[in-house]
């Protein structure tokens, strides 16, 4: 297992989503939970769906095997480039001048006079999406040269963007603030663009891509376009899971009580910090050895990364999720209650993380089992099991955001992660599971958490006392 890159790739991760805790530290100081800032979290909600859906899976989990086997890597490459490009560039021209349809497809719930405020911060939020395509794209090629790092801190650059504009204008109205944040989110996209056309330059990938524009009329790659297509699509299903269920619960949280958009978007912040450091990071930098490995038909390499990754996420996660639920509210205090983010949202932003971090450990190994469907082709397979998870969500979002508020929308979403991990094992194969969890580790693994649960209770407890 390539423990150097994971680490490397983690540390890049971690530095960008410390700087987007910062970054959501200032808005919950200068917006709160407030009005603003939901419309706000809306505007940035459908870029960010599609940024998570293709820089953390559909695109690279479709583009990578096939780039793989591609035989004009440099004209199958441009070819893609300038497909998506254009078709992201006509949809968002379709969204800068009719925002409302969309608007009111986000927040449902909303009144027509908010929906006409957030309108245009849909329609300036929307462009983000075109630039983190750039940003995929490029990613991509640099991670098939087994480069990750620019990749991994790049997002710091769009969280440093929007802390500058908050630092100029948090004082201003929440109007103006919220207006400022849409414009930085693009000038970050742009930076983002930057840093990996300067890496891809001094990987002298830039040749790949000017090579395939120059002989894009010369060779012939239409079949492995048509087999990109064949597992883009279901690439999408299969990796969106979370995001849908994501994006759906806030559209349902449009019904709720003001604030429960923000409540949502806060705890699902930190819930994200380690779900991207320990399982975004590991699935990343093996998937292109594993799609190489069972390329070569070496099966046995690919299922030793795997077993090897499956512990450390264990360990990893598990402990994240025991600290997570037992210390939700010292770590929701510490990062948010200050300005107009006060002791009664710190509570509700409580009660949503906990329900987050019960799906932590299923998410990330769902994600890491995953692998092996997507470097073995089988798209469609994780598709129809994401379909499982995302019906799974919907319906438990349904039946528990009266009753549990923000919180049951977040359990709802944990309840369709188990779903997703289980039957992801089950294609993988459960022979292959129970192997992996029979080795030594297990008794460690079985013999740690007790004791890491024992010391994290005594810790809040100690904790609790200090900050009440």
């Amino acid at each position: 297992m390539q423990l150097k890159s994971i680490f490397t790739n983690s540390f890049g991760i971690l530095i960008s989503r410390f700087t987007g805790l910062g970054r959501d530290v200032l808005m919950a100081s200068a917006l709160g939970a407030s009005v603003w800032s939901d419309m706000f979290f809306v505007a940035f909600k459908l870029p960010n769906l599609f940024r998570r859906i293709f820089a953390e899976g559909a695109f690279t989990q479709a583009f990578m095997p096939s780039f793989i086997a591609s035989k004009h890597k440099g004209v199958f490459a441009t070819a893609i480039f300038l497909r998506f490009l254009l078709f992201l560039m006509a949809f968002s021209l379709v969204i800068t001048f009719f925002p409302e349809p969309i608007t009111k497809l986000l927040a449902w719930g909303w009144p027509s006079e908010q929906i006409a405020q957030t309108a245009p911060l849909i329609a300036i939020n929307f462009w983000y999406l075109d630039l983190i395509f750039i940003v995929t794209f490029l990613a991509t090629l640099l991670q098939y040269k087994e480069h990750f790092a620019t990749t991994a801190m790049s997002t710091a650059l769009l969280n440093i963007s929007m802390i500058t504009a908050l630092w100029l204008y948090m004082k201003e109205d929440p109007q103006t603030v919220a207006y400022a944040l849409s414009f930085a989110v693009l000038i970050g996209g742009g930076l983002q663009i930057l840093a990996h056309v300067i890496t891809l330059h001094n990987f002298k990938l830039d040749r790949l891509l000017v090579g395939g524009w120059k002989y894009r009329k010369e060779k012939d790659v239409e079949e492995e376009k048509k087999h990109f297509n064949s597992l883009f699509l279901p690439g999408i299903l299969g990796n969106s899971t979370p995001q849908i269920s994501a994006f759906i619960d806030t559209i349902l949280a449009t019904f709720l009580m003001t604030g429960s958009v923000s409540f949502l978007f806060y705890a699902n912040r930190v819930f994200q910090l380690p779900l991207a450091i320990i399982a975004i990071a590991t699935a990343t930098v093996l998937f292109p050895a594993v799609s190489k490995a069972l390329k070569n038909h070496q099966e046995e390499k690919a299922y030793e990364n795997l077993k090897q990754a499956f512990w450390l996420l264990s360990f990893l996660l598990g402990a994240s999720m025991i600290g997570g639920i037992i210390m939700a509210e010292p770590i929701v205090w510490l990062l948010f209650e200050r300005g107009k983010f006060t002791a009664v949202e710190t509570l509700q932003t409580v009660d949503v993380l906990r329900m987050y971090m019960i799906g932590l450990l299923p998410f990330g190994l769902a994600k890491l089992f995953s692998l092996f469907l997507y470097a073995s082709h089988r798209h469609r397979k994780a598709a129809k099991i994401a379909v499982y998870s995302l019906i799974t969500s919907v319906s438990f979002s349904l039946i528990l955001m009266h009753p549990m508020g923000a919180s049951g929308l977040a359990l709802a979403g944990s309840i369709g992660g188990w779903v997703l991990f289980i039957f992801t094992v089950k294609e993988v194969g459960f022979d292959k599971f129970l192997l992996i969890v029979k080795a030594k580790q297990s008794l460690v693994f079985l013999a740690v958490m007790p004791v890491f649960v024992v010391m994290i209770y005594f810790i809040n407890e100690w904790v609790l006392t200090l900050i009440r």
